[in-house]
């Protein structure tokens, strides 16, 4: 048995890997050396070709990382790494609780550290070429130090919780599990803006004044109680722009960039409001909410079903089975489950664009968001003609174009 989930956990991430180029081909060849008719009047031929050859470096870059990530994945598996790494997290203790913590702390902070190099970079050399970066060297180094931190004192005793509910309550461990989890998702909905955001960024309350009065006129109007709205310093790190809201009930706030204060008109800021509070309306925020809890509800339980079986951790060069290293094997053998509820994922998404999109068409005016999209895109240098099968595999919003046209 273990022979065959050694062969799946292998075959998996190669598959995975060569899907994933496979999109990347086919998307690449939307690409054409003139402007597509359907983009004239978007983005002009210099900010097309600029579009085109950012998406070249980032798939270049994401060609490089993920290979490489590949490679440590398979060599780890075929050499017993992870198994090495289980023997010295049972060195500091004979706690299994603890050398679960142990084993997931040395696995995260190397795969982070792996990644560094990645990460700076896309940061420092394609952003910045680009004219998107505007983050120092300090700040990213004083980010990463920032997230271990938040790993050590919020996800440990999470996944310390977790561990300790298998080893104390056995089979049914995961109702458990997920009765916390469910719990830690509602919390950092409700507090992420007041607790964690201002770790990163500072935000202060939007001033009184035209944009302000617009957003609560329309908030009344369509019956959306609204108190909290806030601008983020995100030019701290990057000039693009993006708005989002977070929290429900009481603690429902909107964060607005102040990079999108700088691009857009206050109509074209209160259109894309209006699309958040659409999904609000829509129920869309809630629905989305319980999916995602009903899923880490079916993971616990099928991970719960073969969690026991010494072949998961066997096939990756232990003796006896753990936890930590039955997840590590689950979590492989998981994922092509996990790709097609993506993919339903995605279309549900997608779906919930265009009906929010649909609200501001009724509610406010269409050729605000229309005209907010255009912008967005072409400064961020958005892929504004994806290959349909990779809209299909990675897109939770609709393409520019199938949105501007279902706003006309």
């Amino acid at each position: 048995m273990h022979n065959t989930v050694f062969f799946l956990i292998l075959i998996i991430p190669v598959t995975g890997f060569i899907l994933e180029r496979y999109l990347e081909y086919l998307d690449s060849g939307m690409w054409s050396e003139r402007l597509p008719e359907k983009l004239k009047g978007i983005c002009d031929e210099e900010e097309y070709r600029k579009t085109q050859l950012y998406q070249k470096e980032n798939k270049k870059l994401s060609f490089v990382s993920s290979s490489f990530n590949l490679a440590i994945i398979l060599g780890m598996i075929i050499a017993g790494g992870f198994a090495f790494v289980d023997g010295l997290a049972g060195l500091v203790s004979d706690n299994a609780v603890v050398i679960s913590l142990i084993f997931f702390g040395m696995i995260g902070l190397a795969s982070d550290l792996i990644n560094i190099p990645f990460s700076l970079y896309d940061t420092f050399v394609i952003e910045k070429k680009y004219g998107f970066n505007r983050m120092s060297l300090s700040t990213f180094i004083t980010d990463h130090i920032k997230s271990w931190l938040i790993a050590l004192l919020v996800g440990a005793p999470v996944l310390g919780l977790i561990t300790w509910f298998y080893y104390k309550t056995g089979h049914f461990f995961w109702l458990w599990a997920w009765g916390l989890i469910t719990a830690f998702s509602i919390f950092m909905n409700l507090f992420y803006s007041e607790l964690i955001v201002p770790l990163f960024n500072k935000q202060t309350p939007l001033e009184e004044g035209g944009l302000r009065k617009k957003i609560e006129d329309f908030a009344l109007k369509t019956g959306f109680k609204l108190k909290n709205i806030f601008v983020i310093d995100g030019s701290k790190r990057s000039t693009k722009a993006n708005a989002y809201f977070s929290g429900f009930g009481p603690k429902k706030r909107i964060v607005l960039y102040d990079t999108l204060l700088k691009e857009m008109s206050e109509d074209e800021i209160v259109a894309v409001l209006a699309h958040e509070i659409g999904h609000y309306r829509k129920k869309h925020v809630l629905m989305t909410m319980l999916f995602s809890f009903l899923l880490t509800g079916l993971m616990l339980f099928l991970f719960s079903l073969v969690v026991n079986n010494p072949s998961l951790s066997v096939a990756l060069g232990a003796e006896s089975p753990s936890f930590h290293l039955g997840l590590i094997v689950f979590g492989i053998l998981y994922s092509p489950l996990s790709l097609l509820i993506g993919l339903v994922s995605n279309y549900i998404s997608r779906k919930n664009e265009f009906e929010a999109d649909r609200f501001v068409k009724e509610h406010y005016k269409a050729e605000y968001l229309s005209s907010s999209l255009k912008k967005l895109s072409v400064k961020n240098l958005s892929n504004m003609m994806p290959h349909p099968a990779y809209v299909f595999f990675h897109y939770s919003h609709p393409p520019l174009l199938l949105r501007l046209e279902k706003l006309e």
